[in-house]
């Protein structure tokens, strides 16, 4: 399971567009709906910079972040500093940790879980957060939808944003290996300051996808009960073969 490199350093820049607040509103929606206790503690898993964590502490829930890369987890610690939120951060592989510590609920999100690129992979981190988690909490999670990547396909992607004087130009190109369930995305970034271009980033970030019978085997067998499969954001429509997103909610069992 790799940990972001470079990429991390523009990261919040990249995604200034990404709307966490609407994103915890659904976690709280799902909590609502399936929790039968009432959830203090969140461990999120893979936490990166905070975008989830942050809104979720200032909402009043006690957060504990997970992530392998230091540089996110500097930028989570600085903002959550900036906004006056306490968060207990941990740097720490997902597939191998102890924390001593049982939650009411768990969160990837953001494709976390699509860096689980082996069998071997996906158990430990799925047997890893059952053991932090009490009997009956959950655990909520969002995968790239391998019926739809088969359906439409990985394609090239350009993204342009710019702040405070800098621009990144990030350009993805797709490699799709459909036999192990993975696409390569090859990015290549530029970094513009003031109209100079001061660096350039090239990485590879090796991404799985998955099929919902697929992940309800690897739940069940990990001790959870799978309780929804719906797309991103919606819980009300059912997953098919058009939805590139897909959230899993599961419980301890």
């Amino acid at each position: 399971m790799m940990a972001f490199n470079r990429y991390a350093e523009y990261y919040d820049l990249i995604y200034h567009d990404k709307d966490y607040e609407k994103e915890c509103d659904f976690i709280e929606e799902i909590l609502r709906k399936f929790s039968s206790q009432p959830i203090k503690t969140i461990l999120d898993g893979g936490c990166g910079t905070g975008g989830h964590a942050i809104p979720l502490a200032r909402r009043g829930y006690q957060v504990t972040g997970i992530d392998g890369s230091s540089i996110m987890l500097q930028h989570a610690k600085k903002k959550s500093s900036e906004k006056g939120v306490k968060l207990i951060l941990h740097q720490s592989d997902l597939r191998h940790y102890d924390l001593r510590e049982k939650f009411d609920a768990a969160i990837a999100m953001f494709a976390v879980i699509n860096y689980l690129n082996t069998n071997e992979d996906l158990k430990a981190v799925f047997s890893t957060f059952r053991k932090h988690l009490k009997e009956g909490a959950l655990l909520i999670f969002d995968v790239w939808n391998g019926l739809a990547v088969m359906r439409h396909l990985p394609s090239e992607r350009l993204k342009i944003v710019e702040d405070s004087g800098t621009k990144v130009i990030r350009l993805i190109k797709p490699e799709l290996h459909a036999d192990k369930h993975l696409c390569l995305s090859h990015y290549k970034m530029l970094i513009i300051r003031n109209g100079t271009l001061v660096d350039e980033i090239e990485e590879t970030h090796s991404v799985r996808y998955f099929f919902p019978l697929e992940i309800a085997h690897y739940l069940e067998d990990a001790g959870f009960q799978l309780l929804r499969i719906s797309p991103f954001l919606d819980l009300k429509r059912e997953i098919d073969e058009n939805e590139w997103n897909m959230t899993i909610v599961a419980r301890a069992a």
